[in-house]
């Protein structure tokens, strides 16, 4: 089992700057893989990015690499999501996850991440 806890996001002027951060709590933190992905009104969902707890090894879909980082603080079982010269297409609710390692790869980074377990959301506007 694992619980995710959400927060950060709000709104932004496109090139502006935005971070989220989920903080995990459950089993075998240190071996899971955790990630960000969104959903626009209407759109289906997206992986963002998604980092290796363990190794830090990071995956990032094409759309945002060079903008958004993804991060970890092992100490505070808590992973962020940097997100830099931000776009009106950035806009969406996003939502951390986690799974086993399996889950990290570039599907982690498709259409539909298969990742178990969600947060909340946060909503991410970006204003032109």
């Amino acid at each position: 089992q694992a619980h995710l806890m959400q927060s950060g996001g709000g709104s932004a002027q496109a090139g502006g700057s935005l971070r989220l951060s989920c903080e995990y709590s459950g089993t075998s933190y240190g071996s899971n893989c955790m990630g960000w992905f969104r959903q626009a009104p209407g759109k289906e969902r997206w992986g963002v990015a998604a980092i290796h707890t363990g190794d830090g090894n990071t995956f990032y879909a094409d759309s945002v690499k060079g903008r958004f980082t993804i991060s970890k603080d092992t100490a505070k079982n808590t992973v962020y999501l940097q997100m830099n010269s931000l776009k009106p297409e950035d806009t969406a609710m996003y939502y951390c996850g986690a799974d086993d390692l399996s889950v990290c790869g570039r599907w982690s980074v498709a259409a539909d991440p298969p990742f178990g377990y969600w947060g909340d959301g946060s909503q991410v506007t970006v204003s032109s």
